[in-house]
């Protein structure tokens, strides 16, 4: 299947000269070599990635892709797909988490409803990007058309575009579609070869019943997909919407020189997806947070990731991303401001 017109840029390659560069300089700062642990990574794989000796996490750009599943018609959430539709329109006046921490982050929020099986009305700072709505159910047939993947990867790769003409130094990517984590545990299933059981999980707040059930129900997906690992033929079969848009911002914001820091399970499914098409997208992600969702650590080992935080969360919505910010500030904010042995007159034990 080849790559849409949204993945054929070039991804380049961070800039290593700017890495050594920041290496020397964490070694010189007032503090025991590597003693800051993750906040020296990302500090300075984000001189690389922003061709800068002084990096910043300032201007934040979040993106929540919102859309419907089919799947849903399968009985494996604990809530009615009305909800989508809803969350969205909270997401328009501001009352979900991901509005508070955005607010909180001076971020841009930007909002697109791929489809929706409840319609909605023109909502105040909310695009509207109807593919269909919703999906197709993933365990009878390919929850999505060839089109309409396209289409969702490009609308993925149009929100990358209006984070690099924002200057995002940052991008966080979200998710909202009530039954999406059984795409995501179907899509992970396949990319990974894994059980449903091993990665399906309660979602919206399943008891054991409702997951036993809905890794009964990954399994007849998965057995209808047949073999095929290739990553768009996987999203096309098993996928969301939402999950398309958001391998499409990853690599969109790659092409555009824009770090990503990834949020929870859905999201790191959809990294995973985009990674597997086209590698070179690895050396431009930051993982934020481990969930609690039990699929997202055997995904995260696949990706050999290290997230920033463990804190039992599994909201989405880009929320555990947008949490972990102030680290990657602070990170920012050590490696620029922090003196030199040289500078302090401290001895450097050397």
């Amino acid at each position: 299947m080849p790559l849409p017109l949204a993945w054929q840029s070039a991804i380049a390659t961070p800039e290593a000269h700017y890495a050594d560069a920041a290496r020397r300089r964490q070694d010189s700062l007032t503090k025991p070599p590597g003693s800051l642990g993750l906040l020296e990574t990302a500090a300075i794989e984000l001189c690389a990635q922003q061709g800068t000796h002084r990096p910043g996490a300032d201007r934040v750009q979040i993106a929540i892709f919102a859309a419907d599943h089919g799947v849903c018609a399968e009985g494996i959430s604990a809530f009615p797909q009305a909800v989508t539709a809803q969350m969205i329109a909270n997401f328009a006046h501001g009352g979900a988490a991901i509005s508070v921490l955005a607010r909180m982050l001076g971020a841009g929020l930007d909002v697109i409803n791929l489809g929706t099986v409840t319609p909605l009305s023109t909502l105040p700072g909310v695009r509207d990007e109807t593919i269909a709505p919703g999906t197709a159910n993933l365990a009878t047939g390919p929850a999505m058309t060839r089109d309409q993947l396209e289409a969702a990867i490009d609308a993925g790769d149009r929100a990358a575009h209006r984070a690099a003409a924002e200057g995002a130094q940052l991008f966080i990517g979200g998710d909202m579609g009530i039954g999406n984590t059984t795409s995501a545990a179907a899509v992970a299933c396949a990319l990974l070869g894994a059980e449903p059981e091993q990665l399906a999980g309660p979602g919206t707040g399943l008891d054991p019943a409702g997951v036993v059930h809905k890794a009964a129900v990954i399994k007849r997906a998965l057995k209808r997909h047949g073999k095929d690992q290739a990553p768009l033929a996987v999203l096309a079969s098993l996928g969301g919407f939402e999950l398309a848009a958001l391998a499409g911002a990853f690599l969109g914001c790659a092409a555009r020189r824009i770090p990503v820091l990834v949020d929870g399970f859905i999201v790191t499914v959809a990294a995973l997806a985009a990674v597997r098409e086209v590698p070179e997208l690895q050396q431009w992600l930051h993982f934020a947070h481990r969930s609690s969702e039990p699929g997202h650590g055997r995904v995260l080992d696949a990706l050999e990731a290290r997230p920033l935080l463990d804190m039992g969360m599994r909201l989405g919505e880009g929320s555990g991303a947008a949490v972990a910010v102030p680290l990657v500030r602070s990170a920012c904010a050590l490696h620029n401001e922090m003196a030199r042995f040289a500078d302090a007159g401290v001895s450097d034990g050397q």
